[in-house]
């Protein structure tokens, strides 16, 4: 140490007695024979509790000291001395022991995270990469958009086929501006007459054995026609009409075909195929 003793002033820092010819550790400059030393300086072990002296390697983690042959996983005894490991309350485990005991396990393929795995994440639950996929078609999610549903993750195209409304006409996704009938759901375009195929979306319509018609179709189809003007009879927009025996009229077309004064509410006299008020009737039969 660049320094000069007596030979009987060369002694240990610690308890003086001479180092001549014994073996010695220097600390702070500063010699000290090797029991001071290792009373004063050396670590205890964490295994075995005993000191870990000048000729033992003192393996270290975290303010922790260890025998090399101490430096043992906690559940397995497997040297841990140039090998990965892990720690969990003041234990250190082998990589297989830690991973069995603590690692995250995958919600996919129930295998742990590895070191350096990269990990999937989604609220409360973790996929490694590939098993972090489409429950139908497999295909591996990324950083593609997916629709999670009862535990299970689907891809956008996967969820569409197997859940989203599809219109009752053409059997495809409806994906805004759909119009319900019969509880039964169509695309707008979809939603069209029966007989001329024009679309019902916001029109008025009328129904005949579970089909939709616009009313213009359904008066010339179905609807009883006026024995006056001969027109369809629909009642769609709460048209009155008459009827009389096998006979029918719109509201304002049954009137006297003499004067033509309306009959709603009077008597009338049927002379073939017209109608009469009495007082025509009766000028016709003087």
């Amino acid at each position: 140490m660049d320094k000069d003793w007596h030979s009987g002033h060369f002694c240990c820092w610690q308890c003086d007695e001479s180092l001549t010819g014994q073996r010695y550790v220097i600390r702070d400059d500063h010699p000290y024979c090797i029991k001071c030393y290792e009373n004063v300086f050396a670590n205890t072990c964490e295994e075995c509790n005993k000191i870990i002296g000048i000729d033992s390697k003192d393996l270290s983690y975290k303010d922790k000291h260890w025998h090399e042959a101490c430096f043992l996983c906690f559940k397995c005894h497997l040297s841990l001395v140039d090998k990965q490991f892990g720690a969990k309350a003041d234990k250190i485990y082998c990589g297989n022991c830690y991973d069995s005991q603590f690692a995250s396990r995958c919600d996919g393929c129930g295998e742990v995270f590895r070191a350096g795995t990269k990990k999937m994440e989604y609220k409360t639950r973790q996929w490694h990469e590939n098993c972090f996929c489409c429950c139908v078609c497999k295909t591996a999610i990324g950083t593609k958009s997916f629709i999670p549903r009862e535990q299970e993750i689907y891809c956008a195209g996967c969820y569409e086929e197997k859940f989203a409304t599809r219109c009752i006409k053409c059997n495809k996704v409806i994906t805004s501006g759909g119009v319900t009938y019969k509880n039964e759901p169509w695309h707008r375009e979809c939603f069209t007459c029966t007989h001329c195929n024009i679309t019902l979306a916001g029109q008025r319509f009328t129904s005949r054995d579970e089909k939709p018609y616009c009313a213009e179709c359904f008066g010339e189809l179905f609807a009883k026609r006026c024995t006056a003007c001969v027109k369809p009879i629909t009642g769609i927009g709460g048209t009155r009409f008459i009827s009389f025996e096998d006979r029918h009229w719109h509201h304002d077309c049954f009137v006297c075909a003499s004067c033509k004064a309306s009959l709603v509410g009077r008597g009338f006299i049927t002379d073939g195929p017209d109608i009469l008020c009495p007082d025509c009737a009766k000028q016709k039969l003087m």
